[in-house]
């Protein structure tokens, strides 16, 4: 599985980005899929995550209420929306595909990453 991570930039506190990533290979559909990000010198840390269906989602209290994630499994592409964006949001921010669909939060359970996309939030 393949994995491109798209939608990072430069955006002022307050402010509003959507980041894709878009799989090829494997069955996307049938994957749970997570966003991380990691900051410099910090270690990388889980963001939310969807199970296959989008039915079920959860996120990292630091982004509740401000992040979301969905997926369009027509298109292998997974989406977080994120709102009310503060400096510390700023990170490397990548995707992981989980095929065991198990929604977990620990990195160990995705052993597909995409090559990450920045975020950077000014204040």
């Amino acid at each position: 599985v393949q994995l491109q991570a798209s939608g990072g930039g430069l955006v002022q506190a307050g402010g509003s980005l959507r980041l894709s990533c878009t799989a090829s290979g494997g069955t996307f559909s049938s994957y749970a899929m997570g966003w991380f990000r990691q900051a410099p010198g910090k270690e990388r840390k889980f963001v939310a995550t969807i199970t296959w269906s989008g039915g079920a989602t959860y996120y990292a209290d630091a982004v509740k209420g401000r992040f979301t994630i969905s997926r369009d499994n027509g298109k292998n592409t997974v989406y977080l929306q994120m709102n009310s964006l503060k400096p510390e949001d700023t990170a490397v921010y990548y995707c992981a595909a989980d095929p065991h669909n198990t929604g977990d939060s620990g990195l160990y359970e995705y052993p597909y990453w995409g090559s990450g996309t920045q975020v950077t939030v000014s204040s």
